[in-house]
């Protein structure tokens, strides 16, 4: 099994990647394959909602000058996906959006590739705006019919200066359960496999309520 987490924050030692390998120390205890991928510090542009990614069903984003139809890859053949955003003004990193924008369209449009895969957010904040960022990563996760595993508490860790979420005790053990937390959901996912049959996928139905 493998994890693969998406760090929002465009400082590779941030609070948000202190945060995000807390829960990935502990899924590699359970013999989980890990890997981060940084995507705050690289430029990616938002969706422009050309739906070709529905037409072509390639699998692939028709914007081909930045990384991520790579990253899509990534979550493709991964078993449990992380995402991971510092706070900016109470939301998302404005990077990181363009890049799931982006990304769970495309796996929207091919088969909803990500559906029934386990995915987790993790939040690091100076002060606030922890828990809106929190409910919009977690937007993406439940959109795409992912299996989300829980905490204590929000997954919220804070901080100021890089590594300065280390000191929140809280933060820390909310994490530590986390990652837990994933490994153990993920285990019974691979130990039901062919055991419990899965939900039929259904087609998405549309209701627009202005005609």
């Amino acid at each position: 099994m493998k994890v693969v987490a998406f760090n929002g924050s465009p400082a590779k030692a941030g609070n948000t990647y202190h945060g995000i390998k807390i829960v990935i120390d502990e899924l590699e205890k359970e013999g989980i394959e890990t890997e981060i991928v940084h995507v705050g510090n690289k430029p990616v542009r938002g969706c422009i909602a050309c739906k070709k990614c529905i037409k072509n069903k390639n699998g692939k984003c028709i914007i081909t000058t930045d990384p991520v139809n790579e990253w899509v890859e990534k979550m493709k053949e991964a078993d449990g996906i992380i995402l991971g955003s510092p706070v900016h003004y109470s939301s998302i990193a404005g990077t990181m959006k363009s890049f799931l924008d982006r990304a769970f369209r495309v796996a929207e449009a091919n088969d909803s590739m990500l559906r029934h895969k386990v995915g987790v957010s993790v939040v690091a904040v100076r002060r606030a705006g922890g828990i809106p960022t929190f409910d919009q990563l977690n937007n993406y996760i439940n959109h795409s019919e992912m299996l989300m595993a829980t905490s204590n508490y929000w997954n919220v860790i804070n901080g100021t200066a890089p590594g300065e979420a280390m000191q929140d005790q809280e933060g820390i053990q909310i994490m530590r359960i986390l990652g837990k937390n994933m490994a153990w959901l993920m285990k019974l996912i691979e130990n039901g496999e062919g055991n419990v049959k899965k939900p039929e996928r259904e087609e998405k139905i549309f209701t627009n309520f202005i005609r």
